[in-house]
């Protein structure tokens, strides 16, 4: 036991240090972290270097499950209401009509090239046709947080449509494995005589799936708003992230063993009523779920490349590439055509959702082995394109959504209260050789701590005196000790020097110092502290000599 613990031990080491490191390479490179995620499960797979012990593999499913539960609050929780009343029609027709239109031209395609009957292509065309939250999720979070999209409301559509239509595929994929693995059409009685066909079924059951699933992610929510806001159980961001990740995981797990709602859906509607009852605990646990999802990502993508089954390809890689681009370009393109009928976009915002909603992985990862396990004619070559449409579509979305965003969508103002806005942030503390330098670099220091920032220190040096300059870094080593800073010196005018320095270095604040017993308003024209407020764009922080208040403009 205690050698088998050692061996996950070891493989859970391979793949966070190794997923981390070759993903950063792939950045630097200028492709998608994921890209060297996926390569680096594949090294470590079974299939090449076979460092991943059995037991973590068979457990792989578990963690996909937890990654994607983690996606899914993100998705949620950078959800906007307004945004998607404003485009809720063509949100609703994007879940349904290009995931209908892609299986079905993947199945008529598969009819043709491989001799499926259409029970089973239209299998195919589910397996193949399902999004992957775990690409596109992150890609419209980070084009809202940059503002690409954001004042039509381009990307929550785009999340909303993605979630929907992955609940529509696995419906029919269930129903469509029922009745293959049985050999014919099973169907329910009602008490009163009449038997309706897993058909006539379907359309209940997706109504069932959508309506409960929001039902409970509102019950979810408000118990959430209970526990965390209003009876205070938890005692920091990272306790609420935790009782929020538990509760929205057993969404996922109660979905699996009642399925008569959708798990996914239901977290992700967590998270969006989240944001409309307590908006500052959806804040809270945006921030959490970022730091989880850092972890989450590179098991996720490691484990996925790792499930790659390379060998099953055959002969079966230029027939699959056929297949991928006539639903892609084909099926899944007339769907966006009319999903996007009558609205107000442009036929630039139309194009973007061939590189913003085509990516595929996660779920093709999950279910694309279950038709060969079932012993179901065709599932070898099932599971062939599925891991096919893995290895093409999740590299290439991940690489497309940033990269055409930019010239396809209009750039929008970015709302702080929906997502995670990434950014720096750099502190400008102005001293001069006076013991009031302390006070600015405390204060500067302390900013510096509760916004994880760092601190450009400025001197700008008016009479040649290096044991001062000396006495200044002393100070700045002493006070900033566990901040990253940089001291630097400079000549000239001593407004100008400091305004200049703090755009060049691109800070969010300048702290500087005061000296005398006035009030601000009453400082002589000409001083230091007033020609810099008067002519400072950026936000000005002084802290005086003589009292514990500060003054900022």
């Amino acid at each position: 036991m205690q050698l088998q613990r050692g061996v996950m031990l070891e493989s859970l080491i391979w793949i966070l240090l190794m997923g981390f490191f070759v993903g950063q390479i792939a950045r630097r490179l200028k492709a998608p972290a994921l890209i060297g995620m996926v390569l680096a499960g594949i090294v470590l797979g079974p299939q090449v270097g076979n460092v991943i012990s059995p037991d973590v593999l068979e457990a792989a499913t578990s963690f996909r499950t937890i990654a994607v539960m983690v996606i899914l609050m993100k998705a949620g929780l950078g959800l906007d209401r307004e945004k998607l009343a404003q485009q809720g029609s063509v949100a609703l027709r994007l879940g349904f009509l290009p995931a209908a239109c892609e299986a079905l031209a993947i199945a008529f395609t598969a009819m043709g090239l491989f001799q499926f009957d259409f029970a089973t292509g239209l299998l195919l065309g589910c397996v193949l046709g399902a999004e992957s939250p775990a690409v596109i999720v992150p890609g419209m979070l980070r084009l809202k947080s940059l503002g690409w999209g954001v004042e039509k409301g381009i990307p929550d559509a785009i999340l909303t449509g993605s979630a929907l239509s992955d609940v529509l595929l696995l419906l029919v994929f269930s129903l469509l494995l029922a009745f293959l693995a049985q050999g014919g059409a099973t169907g329910v009685t009602l008490p009163g005589g009449l038997t309706l066909s897993p058909l006539q079924l379907l359309p209940l059951q997706i109504l069932c799936q959508i309506g409960l699933g929001i039902l409970l992610g509102w019950l979810t929510a408000r118990l959430l708003v209970s526990l965390l806001a209003k009876q205070n159980w938890t005692q920091n961001a990272v306790q609420d992230a935790l009782v929020a990740a538990g509760f929205a995981l057993l969404l996922v797990v109660l979905a699996e063993d009642v399925p008569i709602f959708s798990g996914y859906l239901a977290v992700m509607a967590t998270g969006f009523f989240l944001i409309e009852l307590d908006a500052p605990l959806a804040r809270r646990l945006r921030g959490g779920f970022d730091s989880l999802w850092v972890i989450a990502e590179i098991i996720l993508f490691v484990l996925l490349g790792a499930s790659i089954q390379l060998n099953v390809l055959g002969n079966t890689l230029l027939l699959g590439l056929l297949v991928l681009a006539i639903g892609t370009l084909v099926g899944r393109s007339l769907g966006w055509y009319l999903s996007t009928l009558g609205s107000n976009w442009t036929w630039k915002e139309r194009l973007f959702l061939l590189p913003g909603n085509s990516a595929k992985a996660t779920v093709q990862a999950a279910i694309g082995a279950i038709p060969l396990a079932q012993g179901i004619a065709g599932g070898e070559t099932i599971l062939a394109l599925s891991a096919l449409s893995i290895l093409v579509t999740a590299p290439l979305g991940a690489w497309a959504i940033p990269t055409f965003a930019p010239k396809l969508l209009e750039r929008g103002e970015v709302d702080p209260t929906k997502v995670t806005i990434a950014r720096r942030i750099v502190l400008l503390a102005a001293v001069d050789t006076s013991p009031l330098a302390a006070r600015v670099l405390t204060k500067a220091a302390d900013l510096a701590r509760r916004s994880d920032g760092e601190v450009v220190v400025l001197h700008v040096i008016r009479v040649d005196n290096p044991q001062a300059v000396e006495w200044l870094q002393q100070q700045a080593r002493q006070i900033l000790a566990d901040i990253r800073y940089r001291f630097i010196t400079t000549s000239g005018s001593v407004p100008e020097e400091i305004v200049q320095t703090a755009q060049a270095y691109g800070v969010a604040e300048i702290i500087m110092g005061k000296r005398g017993h006035r009030p601000l308003e009453e400082v002589l024209v000409g001083s230091v502290s007033q020609a810099v407020l008067e002519t400072s764009p950026l936000p000005v922080l002084v802290v005086e000599a003589d009292a514990n208040a500060l003054t900022t403009r």
